[in-house]
């Protein structure tokens, strides 16, 4: 049986001796049996009338070879370069010599090293809590196994500590000041190992209460600041609606100042009226003050001008005088 790491280098031996009775051709093979018993045999490897064949097995074509370029000396055995996982399996050497025939097995395990491994903390480190280191290894064939060390400080293990080498997991409990420093995992199997660390930090427990209410106090403020924006915004833009109403209404219901040019001649037409609507009986009272010649032609275009001063009783009288009633 061997053991290897993926990526190395293995020789797997197959040595014989010849006899006088052995006069036939040397064939020498070698084959890989499967772990399926229903499975056939399969040929990776052949030397047959001085000749190497070695194109049968796809899975290590260029990394196998014999290791002694004459195998008719004595020596078949295989040399398979760069290992893969894969590469795990029975192998057996077969020697013919007719009439002799000769075969050895040989149990292959191709083994992964520790690789990628990560180190990690997991609850609370305050003081007095609980804590636990974990480690673990993305890589590796089993079986692998985790040994946890302080790296700093007194270098050992606090006394309350539990290791778990199969899970990687270092619990401590009841964690102190004392426990802070750099811890040291190592994963282990048996073709290797590989190393990581962390840093491990215990503080004095948060004061919950105050961040909670600090928090409160911090929401009710945002609330009352964003409360008094909104009023503001409503206040102003109500002022707006306000000063845009008012200005509509004295636009729309305040009619436009009339001219003195209309206000004299209504008191004009006024006067008019009151003149036609004099009857004899109402003229009696009046003196009739005879005129020796017509009113010229400016006197009558006189009320259609816009008057200086409003008449007198007495040039009212005189202008009825000259009036023929039928």
């Amino acid at each position: 049986m061997f053991e290897k790491a993926q990526g190395e280098k293995v020789t797997l031996p197959c040595t014989f001796e010849l006899s006088e009775e052995d006069e036939g051709p040397l064939d020498i093979e070698w084959v890989l049996i499967p772990a399926d018993n229903q499975k056939r045999e399969q040929i990776i490897i052949m030397y047959a009338v001085d000749r190497v064949y070695n194109h049968y097995y796809a899975g290590l074509t260029g990394r196998m070879q014999f290791t002694n370029l004459d195998p008719r000396s004595g020596d078949g055995s295989l040399d398979i370069l760069n290992l893969k996982a894969s590469d795990t399996g029975t192998y057996q050497c077969k020697v013919k010599k007719a009439p002799g025939v000769q075969s050895k097995k040989i149990q292959l395990t191709v083994l992964v090293k520790p690789a990628r491994t990560k180190c990690s903390i997991e609850g609370s480190q305050e003081i007095g809590k609980d804590v636990t280191l974990k480690c673990v290894s993305q890589e590796g064939s089993p079986l692998l196994s985790y040994d946890w060390r302080r790296v700093s400080g007194t270098q050992n293990l606090p006394a309350t500590s539990v290791l778990n080498k199969n899970t990687g997991e270092l619990l401590l409990k009841n964690a102190s000041r004392e426990h802070s420093g750099t811890y040291s995992c190592v994963a282990t199997n048996r073709v290797g190992t590989d190393e990581c660390s962390v840093e491990l930090n215990v503080t004095p427990p948060v004061n919950t209460a105050g961040i909670i209410t600090g928090a409160i106090i911090g929401t009710l403020l945002g609330l009352s600041v964003l409360c008094s924006i909104i009023f503001c915004f409503c206040k102003k833009h109500r002022e707006k609606k306000y000063e845009k109403e008012v200005h509509h209404d004295i636009r729309e219901d305040v009619p436009p100042p009339k001219s003195r040019s209309s206000t004299a001649r209504s008191y004009i037409g006024s006067n008019r009226s009151s003149l036609g609507s004099m009857s004899p009986s109402n003229m009696e009272g009046y003196t009739k003050t005879p005129y020796s010649q017509v009113p010229s032609e400016d006197f009558e275009r006189a009320p259609t001008q816009t008057p200086a001063f409003a008449p007198s009783k007495y040039d009212i009288a005189h202008k009825i005088g000259d009036i023929t009633v039928v």
